[in-house]
């Protein structure tokens, strides 16, 4: 069957959509056979290419970024800029829309993964159900960022009725695109990682690779999302008590910035993933970068003066991190060690007997990411103050990754963490409020009008 091929050679497995209704991932058919070895599935998931890309939309929607020169906004592209101004349409009629295309085919060649790989040949029992627990991780973590992309924040109250995203588990291309709730999306993510996690190792050989602790780093991601903070405590106390990953201390690359590991060997990176857009200019909102203390090395080292564009310069700061990098550039957004703190940080934040624990999580940290004569301990004892520096940490450590853009819809339902936000593009000008619709990102009309079962969200 056509949807049984691989690509057998040094370059890349390419990847296209069928020309039909149902836009999911087929194997391309140049220098091909059968999938039929389980080697051959674990070859499918070891290409980054195909399996690596997530999301871009969020980032440009998120308050990380602003830009009040035009000629920094006169980059953007239109699909961007749509992104960027919360509009109610992003792609336009019979376009399609890459954050939900592209995690839609990679959820096919996931499904396939796990419904064809335990009838392989050449394998072991134990080989075989590891691959089908990286597939379970990958496509966790795809729902993941889809339904908190198109679909409102998880609240216990409404989940159950609240539309999520169309959820397939099965590679099907005619199955009902229907829209799941959120409750439903929410359990398939979970029943995927929780399932995945016996037949993983500790740690992976590469980090593009799924874990155990991948899995238990996305789970602290999932319930965190879904405000059962006790939850998400417990999973990243899974990951931080393991000792595979590190602390990178930033004084070590003040003098020479370009000397930053590459990410296969950042100690900090748990699960590869990376932002759709590989190398984005992203002009960083001055409210994000006032956060920024004096000698924090965040923002010597990750963050850039516009007028260094030579092609474009553009008066503001832009995100850095990776232009520094010589290797494997890109932004990434799967779960790291420094987010695992902050969601431990923020759990203990909210509980009222151990809010003070928080303080010590948050200053290992930052002993890590201040010169040595900048830093000083936080010394602070007020519950609300301890919550309102964890997300302000977030904010600066997780910059640029997406992941604000889910914070401001989580936060939103507190006071005095989401503010209401302007934009002007072109002379229009665009205000999102806190809990507005356009927190939910418009399904593209040509999926809408190919597949009618899919209910649009409302703008």
């Amino acid at each position: 069957m056509k949807n049984k091929i691989i690509t057998f050679s040094l370059a890349t497995i390419f990847v296209s959509s069928l020309v039909s209704c149902r836009k999911f991932v087929e194997i391309d058919l140049v220098g091909k056979r059968e999938l039929k070895y389980t080697q051959d599935y674990q070859s499918l998931l070891n290409n980054s290419t195909s399996v690596e890309k997530s999301y871009y939309w969020p980032v440009l929607a998120s308050d990380d970024i602003y830009g009040s020169d035009e000629a920094y906004l006169n980059t953007l592209l239109l699909t961007d800029a749509n992104a960027y101004c919360w509009k109610s349409d992003l792609v336009g009629d019979n376009n399609e829309d890459p954050d939900w295309a592209d995690q839609y085919q990679q959820i096919y060649l996931f499904n396939q993964v796990a419904t064809e790989i335990m009838d392989s040949q050449g394998g072991t029992d134990a080989q075989k159900k590891n691959i089908l627990a990286q597939a379970k991780v990958h496509r966790a973590l795809n729902y993941f960022n889809l339904v908190n992309s198109y679909a409102k924040q998880y609240n216990a109250s409404s989940a159950n009725t609240d539309l999520g995203v169309p959820l397939l588990t099965s590679p099907d291309l005619y199955a009902n695109l229907a829209r799941k709730s959120v409750e439903t999306v929410y359990k398939q993510i979970i029943e995927d990682l929780s399932s995945a996690i016996p037949d993983l190792p500790e740690q992976a050989n590469f980090n593009i690779l799924a874990s155990r602790s991948a899995a238990e780093g996305i789970l602290a991601r999932v319930y965190l999302q879904m405000r059962n903070y006790g939850k998400a405590l417990q999973y990243a106390d899974l990951v931080l008590a393991r000792p595979h990953y590190k602390l990178i201390d930033l004084k070590q690359y003040k003098a020479a910035p370009n000397s930053y590991p590459n990410i296969l060997d950042d100690t900090e990176e748990i699960f590869i993933k990376s932002l759709r857009n590989s190398f984005p200019t992203l002009s960083l909102n001055p409210e994000l970068l006032a956060l920024f203390e004096p000698g924090d090395l965040r923002a010597t080292l990750f963050t850039v003066d516009g007028s260094v564009f030579t092609w474009t310069p553009f008066q503001g700061k832009a995100y850095n991190k990776h232009r520094i990098i010589s290797a494997n550039a890109k932004i990434t957004n799967g779960p790291t060690l420094p987010e695992m703190m902050l969601i431990k940080a923020e759990a203990l934040a909210r509980d009222n007997g151990r809010f003070a624990e928080a303080v010590t999580v948050l200053n290992n940290l930052r002993s890590n990411r201040f010169e040595d004569k900048a830093y000083k301990p936080l010394q602070i004892t007020d519950q609300q103050a301890i919550l309102k520096l964890v997300i302000n940490e977030r904010r600066k450590e997780l910059m640029g990754k997406g992941l604000r853009w889910f914070d401001q819809k989580r936060l939103a339902a507190e006071p005095g963490f989401v503010n209401t936000q302007t934009r002007t593009y072109k002379g229009e000008s665009f205000t999102l409020t806190p809990n507005s619709n356009r927190y939910v990102l418009p399904i593209a009309s040509k999926y809408i009008v190919l597949n009618p079962e899919i209910i649009q969200n409302p703008r």
